[in-house]
């Protein structure tokens, strides 16, 4: 890495404020596959706040749609 980490990782709490969800309602989207893929820190879950604003640009498909979407 050459530069400064400039993207911001989310906390379940924070994404559901982000999308105004619980963090409850958080859990269950990821564990369906409706959000982005979590990155995990040890015990910790966290999102790539770049990651989601992209998400939400390409409409928020579900996690099978979106990773099809990045690699083509």
């Amino acid at each position: 890495m050459n530069g400064p980490i400039t993207d911001k990782l989310l906390t379940a709490k924070a994404l559901g404020e982000m999308l105004s969800l619980s963090k409850r309602q958080i859990f269950r989207l990821n564990s369906c596959g409706k959000i982005p893929t979590h990155i995990r820190i040890g015990g910790s879950v966290r999102w790539s706040e770049k990651t989601i604003g992209e998400w939400l640009t390409a409409g928020a498909p579900d996690r099978k749609t979106w990773e099809a979407i990045k690699e083509g």
